[in-house]
C-alpha cells in the first residue's frame, strides 16, 4: 500500500488525485494522510508521484461535490473522495448518488459542511474591534468543520469595506476592505483580541437582542435544535435567553413585545383579529 500526503487543501488533493488515475492506483492501494501530521515532509520532496502525462473526463458537478465534502473534518477524508472519484471516472455513475453507500456518505458530509456554514452566518457575533488591531471587527468562532475560508465571503458581501477579521481554534480570515484573506494558522494575536469581547459591544447585542425578542416563537427544543449547545457560550445573548423565556411565560412580555418598547408613547394597534 502507498500512503499518499495531502497538504489540507482540496486543489492539493485535487492534484495527487490526478496523478493516482492517471497512473492506475485503485483506492485500495492507497493510505492517505494529511501531510501537517509530518511537518518539512514537501521541503524534501517525499510526498509527490512521478508526474503523468493524460486527460481525465471528470462531471464538473462531481468536482463541485468532492470540494465541498473536502471540508468535512472525519476519518478517510481524502479516501472517501478518492474512491469515489475512481468509481465515476471508471463509469459508476452512481458512486456520487445517496442509494450508494460512499454516494450517501458523500452527501452526508455535504449536508453537514453546508449545516456548518449556515452556522457561521446566524450565529458569528461581531464586535468592535482594539484600536491597535487595524480592523473594525473581530469575532471568533468554532467550527466543527474547514468551512471558514469559503463561508465567510459571505461577510464580505454584506459589511462592505468594513475591515474584519474572524479568528478559530485553527484558522482565520481578514477582510481588509477589498480582499480576503485567509490564514490556515490563526495568528495567536487574533485568538486573544477575538475571545476577549468588548464589554460595550457585548451589551449592545444583548440590548438588540431584548428588543426584538419574540416568545411567541420561541420553542426552547427546536432552539437548542438549531442552536447547537456548543455555540452557546460564545453568544452574548446566551445569557439572556433563559431569563427572556421565562419572563414571556409569566406574562412580563404582551402581544410580543420587549417591556422597554411597550413602555415607550404611541397608539397600540390591535391585532386584526380584535374587535377593539
Amino acid at each position: 500500500m502507498r500512503t499518499l500526503y495531502v497538504d489540507g487543501t482540496f486543489a492539493g488533493w485535487r492534484e495527487v488525485a490526478r496523478q493516482a488515475l492517471l497512473q492506475g492506483l485503485a483506492p485500495h492501494q492507497l493510505h492517505w494522510q494529511d501531510a501537517d501530521s509530518c511537518p518539512g515532509l514537501f521541503d524534501h520532496g517525499q510526498a509527490a508521484l512521478p508526474a503523468s502525462t493524460g486527460h481525465l473526463r471528470v462531471p464538473a458537478q462531481l468536482l463541485q461535490q468532492l470540494e465541498c465534502a473536502a471540508r468535512y473534518r472525519g476519518e478517510a477524508r481524502w479516501s472517501l473522495l478518492y474512491r469515489v472519484l475512481w468509481r465515476v471516472v471508471h463509469g459508476q455513475r452512481s458512486a456520487a448518488l445517496a442509494g450508494d453507500p460512499d454516494g450517501s456518505e458523500l452527501q452526508r458530509r455535504i449536508k453537514a459542511v453546508r449545516r456548518e456554514a449556515h452556522h457561521l452566518h446566524a450565529f458569528v457575533r461581531f464586535q468592535p474591534a482594539p484600536a491597535v488591531s487595524e480592523v473594525d471587527l473581530l469575532a471568533w468562532f468554532e467550527p466543527r468543520h474547514d468551512i471558514l475560508a469559503w463561508a465567510s465571503r459571505h461577510f464580505s458581501e454584506r459589511l462592505g469595506q468594513q475591515r474584519w477579521l474572524i479568528a478559530t481554534p485553527a484558522d482565520g480570515v481578514h477582510w481588509d476592505g477589498q480582499r480576503l484573506h485567509h490564514h490556515r494558522h490563526c495568528p495567536r494575536q487574533w485568538q486573544v483580541w477575538a475571545t476577549q469581547p468588548d464589554s460595550e459591544g457585548q451589551a449592545l447585542w444583548q440590548a438588540y437582542y431584548s428588543s426584538t425578542f419574540n416568545p411567541a416563537r420561541v420553542n426552547p427544543r427546536a432552539l437548542k435544535q438549531h442552536l447547537p449547545s456548543r455555540l452557546w457560550r460564545h453568544l452574548p445573548e446566551s445569557t439572556l435567553i433563559p431569563q427572556l423565556i421565562n419572563q414571556a411565560r409569566h406574562g412580563a412580555q404582551h402581544h410580543s413585545q420587549a417591556p422597554v418598547l411597550l413602555r415607550r408613547p404611541g397608539k397600540r394597534i390591535a391585532p386584526p383579529d380584535s374587535k377593539d
